[in-house]
């Protein structure tokens, strides 16, 4: 450039020949908005104790900083409009285009959580370092970034939240767990499945082994074995393993028939396994599919074996009675008719109780709409209560000084029901803002245990009889025991679950921790009674054993079963553990302890004889 030359970018301003239009942009508010971002997404992971509402920081603390920058750009930057205009146009055009490319998977809370955060990252990083190029250089480098951040969105999918609110990301181009699936029962040969095992499956039927949600009591108790703790030199041996549809739902079991739930692509499965070699035996299949970004698809509930049948609810409301043999479907219920509403945030999840007759679901409709029973037989609605509009929970069958009540777990409390007729007995107030997962659980004869997890903790009321009418009194509340959708055991006067995503032991006479420890993610936990054992399904698909000891935190044995994030419950029948997640499921011959101590061992009470 010749001498007295002066590029456009150092022209006169104000008549002031050589002075720049552009000026070094002010970084400092960029910097502490890019640092509070990142804090607001990792911070609130490490708080073991914090408020209910501390995963709200980690959700939208990141989105509120990244229209913070953007507000720093437009406002307090000291960029020239011209540049403040094209970087407002390139992060609208950024947003926009990213999510007409982005998988569905990638919308809503993965915009939110990954896509926005990232881009206005990007754009805030690049902007400090060409803070000081006094050119339109810096606006076309930031907004080049910014967009590469939001577009990196439109390589990946989504399958969900993990425990720790982190999304569960795969690149786009992968096959999915579910294309996987569907692609192997295409595959499969003619002929390969539609055969029950050999045997006496009526009996069986009629006495399973392990007939509901958590067991025959909701109490995520087995007895009836004694395991061998020394898996280092008789280690667990893999039976079979497949690929399932994905869903939260457990297995029930009776003899050699597996039962479980499953989304197949448009079609919602109702599933029945060879218990001995994992081979489809059939499916029964309704079109319906739901799915959240949060929890991805799938059905949410675990079927219930009650006087042969079979009875199942599905995420968009479907409530169907099956032939357990065959599959077939002797009725069906559409909760979003019966209860006149759509399903809740995260699906239908309530897994059927069965007893006298009726079986008992929770859709939490309006008014007396919450708690509906149905006729085991006809399928006809026979009583509805008011129970909460909001659950995840399931109804459960508790006896208070020999009377048969059904226990329902919302979001306003805790609610007690004649099964025959409904009628509520007690309703016991503690509403939450957020949700309940977890089951109530009866202890001591006359005592509830209700859990309440994100930071409100669990709490034990003890339950007595004033002339007609139930008494509930407060005994002690817990924040030592914040179990989320993650359920815990009782075993003599403890109980062993999880705070947030650590194991601990509360004493069950004054809610006092014992102990902490163990890191499984938010798992699920077994108690193998006659062991004197927890077997603990980990988040991340280990199977650990724990000792059930109020002393210390001894971890026994662990070892590696299945891929992929694991919700769902474990069942042990006799020396088979079966586990499953939304990829895959399988079965593991668990070693025994010796015959000696086998002896010792009571026997399972009947299956026929226990509420379900």
């Amino acid at each position: 450039m010749a001498m007295g030359e002066q590029s456009d970018d150092t022209r006169a301003v104000s008549g002031q020949p050589g002075v720049s239009r552009f000026h070094a942009l002010r970084v400092w508010p960029a910097v502490l908005l890019l640092v509070t971002m990142v804090a607001t997404r990792f911070v609130p992971s490490m708080i073991e104790d914090g408020p209910p509402t501390l995963w709200m920081v980690a959700a939208f603390g990141p989105l509120l900083c990244s229209a913070l920058v953007l507000v720093w750009w437009l406002v307090a930057s000291r960029a020239r409009w011209q540049e403040r205009l094209i970087g407002l146009a390139g992060v609208v055009v950024g947003v926009c285009g990213t999510m007409i490319l982005s998988d569905q998977s990638m919308r809503g809370p993965a915009t939110m959580l990954i896509t926005v955060p990232m881009g206005m990252a990007a754009f805030g990083l690049a902007a400090l370092f060409c803070s000081g190029v006094l050119s339109f250089r810096r606006t076309f480098l930031t907004v080049l970034l910014a967009v590469c951040g939001f577009g990196f969105s439109t390589l990946l999918r989504a399958d969900g939240m993990w425990g720790n609110n982190t999304m569960g990301l795969h690149w786009r181009w992968q096959e999915s767990a579910e294309e996987h699936l569907l692609a192997f029962r295409e595959q499969a040969p003619e002929g390969s499945a539609g055969e029950l095992p050999p045997g006496d499956h009526a009996a069986a039927l009629l006495s399973p082994e392990w007939p509901a949600f958590r067991g025959a009591y909701r109490s995520g108790s087995q007895r009836g074995t004694r395991l061998a703790t020394d898996w280092a030199t008789k280690p667990p041996e893999q039976l079979w393993k497949i690929p399932v549809g994905p869903a939260w739902s457990s297995f029930v079991v009776a003899g050699d028939l597996l039962f479980t739930q499953e989304q197949r692509g448009p079609m919602e499965s109702v599933v029945c396994y060879d218990a001995r070699s994992g081979q489809e035996v059939w499916s029964q299949q309704v079109e319906s599919r739901f799915s959240d970004p949060l929890g991805g698809p799938g059905p949410r509930a675990t079927p219930t074996l009650a006087e042969g049948q079979l009875f199942v609810m599905g995420a968009q409301g479907y409530l169907m009675r099956l032939e357990a043999e065959t599959g077939r479907t002797v009725w069906k219920q559409d909760l979003r008719e019966v209860a006149a509403r759509q399903p809740p945030t995260w699906g239908f999840a309530s897994s059927p109780l069965i007893t006298d007759g009726v079986v008992i679901v929770h859709a939490g409709g309006a008014g007396d709409q919450g708690l509906l029973g149905f006729d085991t037989e006809t399928g006809q609605l026979r009583w509805s209560a008011a129970s909460g509009d909001h659950s995840y929970s399931s109804p459960c069958l508790c006896q208070f000084a020999g009377v048969p009540l059904v226990a329902m777990l919302t979001n306003e409390g805790v609610t007690l029901h004649d099964p025959a007729t409904g009628s509520q007995k007690l309703r016991y107030d503690w509403a939450i803002a957020g949700y309940r997962v977890l089951q109530p659980r009866l202890v001591n004869g006359n005592s509830l245990l209700v859990p309440t997890g994100m930071g409100s903790g669990t709490r034990l009321v003890r339950i007595t009889q004033t002339g007609d009418s139930l008494i509930a009194e407060d005994l002690w509340t817990s924040r030592d025991l914040k179990p989320d959708f993650n359920d815990f055991v009782v075993a003599q006067g403890y109980l062993y679950g999880f705070d947030g995503a650590i194991f601990t032991c509360i004493d069950l006479d004054n809610g006092e921790r014992r102990w902490k420890g163990g890191r499984y993610g938010k798992g699920q936990v077994l108690l193998l009674e006659d062991s004197g054992l927890l077997l603990i399904a980990s988040e991340y698909g280990d199977v650990v054993l724990v000792k059930a000891d109020p002393s210390a935190h001894s971890e026994l044995a662990k070892f590696r079963a299945i891929e992929g994030k694991t919700w769902n419950h474990p069942v042990v029948v006799g020396d088979r553990l079966y586990l499953r997640n939304a990829e895959e499921a399988a079965c593991f011959r668990l070693p025994l302890a010796e015959p000696a101590a086998q002896a010792d061992s009571a026997p399972a009470p009947a299956g026929s004889a226990q509420p379900l």
